[in-house]
C-alpha cells in the first residue's frame, strides 16, 4: 500500500486514527440530499469530491515511493491544498484553468466534469444567473477590497459581507462605461458579433496547424464514473512524474498539469509568471465575444494559413479564466503586473473575466508570509474583487468559489479568490520542513487536514461511516498503486530528435503556401477591400519606401488578410509609435484591434501570450530593446516553453516587434541603443528576424506572421531605429537605401524564407566575404564600395536571421572567398558574431577568419558611442588585414 509510505510527522496515520475515531453516522440520510441545511452541496457530490481529494493525496505518496527507488522524478505535492476540488466543482469543465503546481484534486474533478460524469449541481445554474448579492445589482460596479465572507450560522448566507453603496460611473477612453455592457467602440458597432460554439462536456479540444481549434467527439457521460475519470486522472499525473512519453500533456518534458480536453493549460512555473498569460487570455476572450473575430476593416478576410478564415476562441463564448497562484507568488513582480494591469483595464472599462485563486498555506518553501500579508496586498488590488473563503472546509470553499465564479461570468470582470490552506508533508519530498517549523506548528497543520475535514463532515451529515471512507480512501490507493506499476514500463524520450520535437515545428513548404494563399487573396476578393485600405493609392504604387514605411504597409496587409490579428504596445496607436510605424493603422482597423497599452512590458507579453492561445495573432510592441530585458521570461518561460510543454496542443504564435541596434544620431544613451540580443538568442525555438533594407523588411514580416498561424512560431521581428527613416546608401540624396513594396502578385516570389542570408556582390566579389546583420549591412556595403575602388572584390552577406541562423548561406558565401570578416553591432562577448564562428569552426572550414565588433560595454550617450561601436572605418580595415595574410 502506498499508505506505507511516512512522513515526519506521519501524516497517513493520523488520517487513518482520525476516520476511524469518526464512528458511525447518527442516522442514514440519502445522497441527493444537501450536505447538512443549507449547504450548496449534495451528499453524493461530497462523497465524489472526498474521492477526489483521496486520489490526490495518494498521488502525493505514489510521488515519494516512485522517488524512493529512482523511479520518479517530482515530489511537490497537494497535500493540504485538496480544497482546490471545490474550486473546480464551482467551474465549468470549458472554462480554460492555470493551474498551481499543488492541484491534484481540481485536476481530478474537471476529469470527472469534463467526462460527465460529476454530480450535477441543479441550483448552479440559477445562482450564476442571479443578481449577485456583493454588489446590489447585475451590472453595477462592485466595490474592490471588501472581503467576500461566510457566515456559517445563517443557512440563507449568501456570502456577501456588506451592500456596498452606488458608485457613479466612470467612463472609458472609448466611451465605455464601466457600469454598463461592453459595446464596441463607435467605429466598430455593425460589424458582425458571431460567437464562438460551446464545446460539448467531454470533447476533446486541440489545435490545429492553422492555429485553430478542433473539438473531437464528447465522452458519452455514461461511459465514465467519477471513481474511473479519477483513476485516469491519477494515470495523467503518474505519467509526468517518471517522465512517461505517453505523458498526455508533455510526453515526459515535465511533470504538469494539463489536458487540452480538460481546457487546464499547462504552466511551468509557481512564481506567477502565469498570471500575465491570464490576463491576455481574459481580455482576447472579450474581445472575440463582443467584436468577433474579424473587427472593422477586414473586408472577406481569412487567417493567414488558414482554409475558410474560420478565427475564434476555442471556448465559449462566456467562459471566464481561472488561475491559480501560491501565497508567496503575490510578492512576485510578474503578479504585480498582472494584478495591476488587470484593475487597469478595469478601471478604463474593459472587461477581463479572470478569477485569480490565490492558495494560501503561509509559507514560500521555508519563507513565511506575515500574518496578514497575503489578505492586505489582495484586498488592496484596484479594480479586483475580493472574495475570502477556508480551503479547509469543504462547504465554505464551495460556497464562496460558486460566488466569486458567479460573479466574474456575470461581470466579465476581475476577481481574487483567497482560499487560506495548509501544506503537509513540505514543499517536496526534499525537504526537511522540521529545520524551519517547530513540531507544535506542523502538528497544528495536520490538525486541518482538509480530507479529515470532508470526512467529518459526510459522517456528521448521515452520509457514511469513518470506516467507510477509510475504505474508499484505501480503495483509491490501491487504484493509484496499479496505475503506478503501470506507467513504470512506459517508455522515456529516448533520443533529442523526441525531445525537441515538439519544441518549434517548421513546415517552410507550408509556411510559403500561406505567404502565396495570402497572395492570392490580396490581389483577388479582398483587391477592393485593400485598395479602399490604402485610400485608393496601394503602397506598391507609392513609389520607393523607408524601412519604416515598409513595415507599416506590411503590418496593414497582414491585418487585412488575418482577421484575428492585433497590433498593441505602448504608443502604438493614438500617437502611431514613437518612430511612426503603426501610423495610421488605427484609424484603418479600430480601436479594438490596435490599441494602446499601459506602460509594464512583461503585461504586454503577457497580452499576447494570452491573446495568442485564445485564437489570435498578436503583434505585441516594445518600444526599445532595452525595455524587454525586464520581461524577457515571458518569451524564455512562458511563450517559447508552451509547445514543448503540450506537445504542440496549445500554441501562442506571436510577433514581437521590437525597436532595437544601435547608432541613433542625436539621440540615444543605452536604454536607445541597447546591442544585446544574447538573451534572445539563448531561448530555445525563438525566431528573431532583423530586417535591414525596406524591400526585405515586408516580405520577412510575413513570413513570421504566417510562421506564427501556420506553426505557432514565437518571432522576434527587430527593426534597426537607424534604418527607420534611412534614404541613402552612399551620397545624401542617393535615394538608394529606398526600396519598393512588392504587389500581391510578386508576394510569392518575393518569399523570405525563415533562416535564408541575402548576398550582395560588390566588385569581383571573389576577394572577401563580409557578414553581418541590421545596420551592419549599410556600413559593409558602404565599406566594400571603397574596398572595390581599391581592386578588392566583396561578398556581403546580410543574415536576415539572427535565429536560426542561415548556415548553409554561411558556409558556401565563406568558402566561395576563403576569407571571412564578421561584423557584428553586438558585443563581442555573447555577440552574433560568436554563432557565425561557431558555425564555420563546426563546419569545417579552413580558411581565414576576423571579427570586427561592439566592445563590451553599455552604449554611451553622444559622440562618445562610436568608441564602443563598429565602424565602417574599423570593416575596411578588418578586410585588408584578412587580406594581408
Amino acid at each position: 500500500m502506498l499508505s506505507d509510505v511516512t512522513t515526519p510527522h506521519d501524516l497517513d496515520d493520523r488520517f487513518r486514527e482520525a476516520l476511524s475515531a469518526l464512528g458511525d453516522p447518527a442516522r442514514r440520510r440519502d445522497p441527493a440530499e444537501p450536505l447538512s441545511d443549507g449547504a450548496p452541496l449534495t451528499g453524493a457530490q461530497a462523497l465524489t469530491l472526498f474521492d477526489a481529494q483521496g486520489t490526490s493525496r495518494q498521488l502525493d505518496l505514489a510521488g515519494r515511493w516512485l522517488r524512493s527507488f529512482g523511479e520518479g522524478f517530482y515530489t511537490i505535492g497537494s497535500a493540504g491544498h485538496e480544497g482546490n476540488a471545490a474550486v473546480a466543482a464551482a467551474l465549468r469543465p470549458t472554462d480554460p484553468a492555470l493551474l498551481h503546481y499543488r492541484s491534484g484534486a481540481f485536476y481530478c474533478v474537471r476529469a470527472a466534469q469534463a467526462a460527465g460524469s460529476f454530480p450535477t449541481d441543479p441550483g448552479l445554474a440559477v445562482r450564476e444567473s442571479e443578481p449577485a448579492s456583493t454588489d446590489g445589482g447585475d451590472s453595477g460596479p462592485a466595490e474592490e477590497g471588501e472581503p467576500i465572507t461566510l457566515d456559517l450560522t445563517r443557512p440563507d448566507s449568501e456570502g456577501a459581507s456588506s451592500e456596498p453603496e452606488p458608485q457613479p460611473a466612470s467612463v472609458g477612453p472609448e466611451g465605455v462605461r464601466r457600469d454598463e455592457e461592453v459595446v464596441p467602440p463607435a467605429e466598430d458597432q455593425g460589424a458582425a458579433v458571431p460567437e464562438a460554439e460551446s464545446v460539448p462536456v467531454g470533447a476533446g479540444v486541440a489545435v490545429d496547424a492553422a492555429g485553430e481549434a478542433v473539438v473531437g467527439i464528447p465522452v458519452e457521460p455514461t461511459a465514465v464514473g467519477p471513481v474511473d475519470a479519477y483513476t485516469e486522472a491519477a494515470r495523467d499525473v503518474l505519467r509526468g512524474m517518471v517522465a512517461s512519453a505517453r505523458e498526455p500533456i508533455a510526453g515526459g518534458r515535465h511533470k504538469v498539469f494539463g489536458r487540452a480536453d480538460l481546457a487546464v493549460i499547462p504552466t511551468t512555473s509557481t512564481i506567477a509568471s502565469h498570471l500575465p498569460r491570464a490576463v491576455g487570455m481574459g481580455l482576447a476572450l472579450e474581445r472575440l465575444r463582443k467584436v468577433g473575430p474579424g473587427g472593422r476593416g477586414t473586408g472577406r478576410a481569412v487567417a493567414v494559413g488558414d482554409a475558410d478564415g474560420a478565427t475564434g476562441s476555442p471556448w465559449p463564448p462566456d467562459a471566464i479564466v481561472v488561475c491559480s497562484f501560491g501565497d508567496a507568488s503575490v510578492n512576485h513582480a510578474s503578479a504585480t503586473a498582472a494584478f495591476n494591469t488587470a484593475g487597469w483595464y478595469d478601471h478604463t472599462g474593459l472587461r477581463i473575466p479572470v478569477l485569480f485563486v490565490c492558495e494560501d498555506n503561509g509559507l514560500g518553501i521555508s519563507v513565511r508570509s506575515p500574518q496578514g500579508w497575503v489578505a492586505a496586498t489582495l484586498r488592496a488590488k484596484p479594480g479586483i474583487r475580493y472574495f475570502a473563503a477556508d480551503g479547509t472546509d469543504l462547504v465554505e470553499a464551495y460556497r464562496v468559489a460558486v460566488e466569486a465564479a458567479a460573479w466574474v461570468r456575470r461581470h466579465r470582470r476581475p476577481a481574487v479568490l483567497h482560499l487560506t490552506t495548509v501544506r503537509l508533508m513540505g514543499h517536496a519530498g526534499a525537504d526537511a520542513e522540521t529545520a524551519y517549523r517547530s513540531a507544535a506548528e506542523i502538528a497544528a497543520d495536520a490538525e486541518r487536514d482538509p480530507l479529515v475535514a470532508t470526512a467529518r463532515l459526510l459522517v456528521e451529515g448521515g452520509f457514511a461511516s469513518g470506516d467507510e471512507l477509510l475504505a474508499r480512501y484505501d480503495e483509491r490507493g490501491w487504484q493509484v498503486r496499479r496505475v503506478a506499476e503501470e506507467v513504470l514500463d512506459e517508455p522515456k524520450l529516448g533520443s533529442p530528435a523526441e525531445v525537441v520535437a515538439a519544441l518549434a515545428p517548421r513546415r517552410p513548404v507550408r509556411v510559403s503556401r500561406a505567404v502565396a494563399e495570402a497572395a492570392a487573396r490580396a490581389a483577388g476578393p479582398n483587391a477592393a477591400a485593400r485598395t479602399e485600405l490604402f485610400g485608393g493609392k496601394s503602397p506598391e504604387l507609392a513609389g520607393p519606401l523607408t524601412l519604416a514605411q515598409s513595415i507599416n504597409a506590411a503590418l496593414a496587409d497582414g491585418m487585412l488578410d488575418h482577421p484575428g490579428m492585433a497590433v498593441f504596445g505602448e504608443d502604438v496607436a493614438a500617437k502611431g509609435g514613437v518612430y511612426g510605424v503603426t501610423k495610421g493603422l488605427r484609424d484603418k482597423f479600430g480601436a479594438a484591434r490596435v490599441f494602446d497599452t499601459l506602460l509594464d512590458e512583461t503585461s504586454i507579453l503577457g497580452l499576447g501570450l494570452g491573446a495568442g492561445i485564445a485564437g489570435m495573432l498578436p503583434v505585441p510592441e516594445i518600444q526599445y530593446l532595452a525595455y524587454l530585458h525586464n520581461a524577457e521570461d515571458q518569451l524564455r518561460g512562458e511563450a517559447a516553453t508552451m509547445q514543448f510543454f503540450s506537445s504542440g496542443a496549445f500554441r501562442n504564435p506571436m510577433v514581437v516587434r521590437v525597436a532595437g541596434l544601435a547608432y541613433q544620431e542625436g539621440f540615444g544613451g543605452h536604454f536607445h541603443n541597447d546591442n544585446s540580443v544574447a538573451v534572445l538568442r539563448d531561448v530555445p525555438g525563438l525566431v528573431i528576424a532583423v530586417p535591414a533594407r525596406p524591400d526585405d523588411a515586408a516580405p520577412m514580416l510575413r513570413t513570421c506572421l504566417a510562421a506564427a498561424a501556420v506553426d505557432g512560431s514565437v518571432c522576434v521581428f527587430l527593426e534597426p531605429i537607424a534604418l527607420y527613416h534611412t534614404r541613402d546608401r552612399y551620397e545624401d540624396g542617393d535615394g538608394e537605401w529606398l526600396g519598393e513594396y512588392a504587389e500581391p502578385g510578386a508576394w510569392a516570389g518575393g518569399h523570405v524564407p525563415i533562416g535564408r542570408a541575402r548576398v550582395y556582390g560588390v566588385g569581383s566579389a571573389e576577394d572577401v566575404t563580409i557578414i553581418t546583420f541590421g545596420n551592419g549591412v549599410r556600413m559593409s556595403l558602404r565599406a566594400a564600395a571603397t574596398l572595390a575602388d581599391e581592386g578588392i572584390g566583396t561578398r556581403v552577406v546580410d543574415l536576415r536571421w539572427l535565429a536560426p541562423l542561415p548556415v548553409a548561406d554561411i558556409i558556401r558565401e565563406a568558402s566561395a572567398t576563403g576569407r571571412v570578416l564578421v561584423v557584428d553591432e553586438t558585443r563581442r562577448s555573447g555577440g552574433v558574431g560568436e554563432g557565425v564562428i561557431a558555425a564555420l569552426v563546426d563546419a569545417g572550414y579552413v580558411g581565414a577568419a576576423r571579427r570586427v565588433a561592439g566592445v563590451d560595454s553599455f552604449v554611451p550617450l553622444g559622440p562618445a558611442a562610436h568608441q564602443v561601436l563598429a565602424s565602417e572605418e574599423a570593416i575596411t580595415q578588418g578586410a585588408r588585414t584578412l587580406l594581408a595574410r
